[in-house]
C-alpha cells in the first residue's frame, strides 16, 4: 500500500470553519474513504488516552461540527449522537494509564488511534491525522498541523474522542471521590494537586508522570 502525497500542513484554506476540502484531496490520491482521527487526553495527570476515527458522509452531514475545543459540553454531546447517527463509519478508542506508563504518552496515543480505526465499520483507505507526528496506523496517514480546525472528519473525531474520554472521568470521579475528576477531567487544577497532596495518588494517576512520580517517591532526609 503506497503512502499517498503530502498535504500541507498549513493549508491555505480561507475559511473560519473546517470543511472536507482535505478529505477530497486524500480521496481522490488513495481512491477509498477517508478518516479523519484525532485524540483527547494526552496531558492530564489522570485518566486514560482516548482517539476517535469517523468516515463523514459527505451527503449528510451534521451541522455545526467543529473543534471539540470550540464547542460548549452540551454542543458536544449533541453532535456526539448526531455523528454516530450519520457518518459512514466511527471508532473510538483508549490506552489505559497503565498502558501510558509502560508505553510512554506517545506511543499510548498511537495505539488508542490504531484501536479507533480498527472499530470502523468501513476500513479507511487513508487517514487525516491531527498534528505532525506520523503515528503508525492500519492504513496510510497524512497529518495536519490544527486538523481540528481545518478537517471535518478530524474535527468529528475530536468531538467523539473527547466526550467519551469525558465519561469515562465523570465514572472514575465516583469510583475514586475526592479528586474531582468529573470536573477537571484530570488535568492540572488547584483542586486536583490539592487533592493530590492530601489523599496521594489513585489507581486512576499517571504514575510516570512527574507530579505524580515524585509523590511516590520517598523523601530524601
Amino acid at each position: 500500500m503506497t503512502t499517498p502525497p503530502n498535504i500541507p500542513a498549513k493549508a491555505k484554506l480561507s475559511r473560519s470553519f473546517p470543511t472536507l476540502a482535505l478529505e477530497f484531496l486524500l480521496i481522490e490520491s488513495s481512491g477509498g474513504p477517508v478518516c479523519g482521527v484525532d485524540e483527547a487526553g494526552r496531558g492530564p495527570w489522570a485518566g486514560p488516552v482516548s482517539a476517535g476515527a469517523v468516515i463523514l458522509n459527505p451527503d449528510d452531514l451534521p451541522a455545526g461540527i467543529d473543534d471539540s475545543k470550540a464547542l460548549t459540553h452540551a454542543r458536544r454531546e449533541a453532535l456526539e449522537i448526531e455523528i454516530k447517527a450519520r457518518a459512514l463509519a466511527w471508532g473510538v478508542g483508549f490506552a489505559s494509564v497503565e498502558e501510558i506508563d509502560q508505553l510512554n504518552i506517545l506511543h499510548a496515543t498511537g495505539l488508542a488511534m490504531c484501536r479507533a480505526i480498527e472499530a470502523l465499520a468501513v476500513p479507511p483507505a487513508a487517514a487525516l491525522v491531527d498534528g505532525n507526528y506520523r503515528f503508525k496506523l492500519p492504513c496510510p496517514i497524512q497529518t495536519v498541523v490544527k486538523g481540528d480546525s481545518l478537517s471535518l472528519s478530524i474535527a468529528a473525531a475530536s468531538i467523539l474522542a473527547k466526550t467519551a474520554r469525558d465519561r469515562l472521568m465523570v465514572a472514575l470521579d465516583a469510583e475514586y471521590p475526592g479528586y474531582g475528576f468529573a470536573g477537571h477531567k484530570g488535568y492540572n487544577a488547584p483542586i486536583h494537586a490539592a487533592a493530590l497532596k492530601a489523599l496521594g495518588p489513585c489507581p486512576a494517576h499517571r504514575r510516570s508522570w512527574a507530579p505524580i512520580r515524585a509523590l511516590l517517591e520517598p523523601t530524601r532526609g
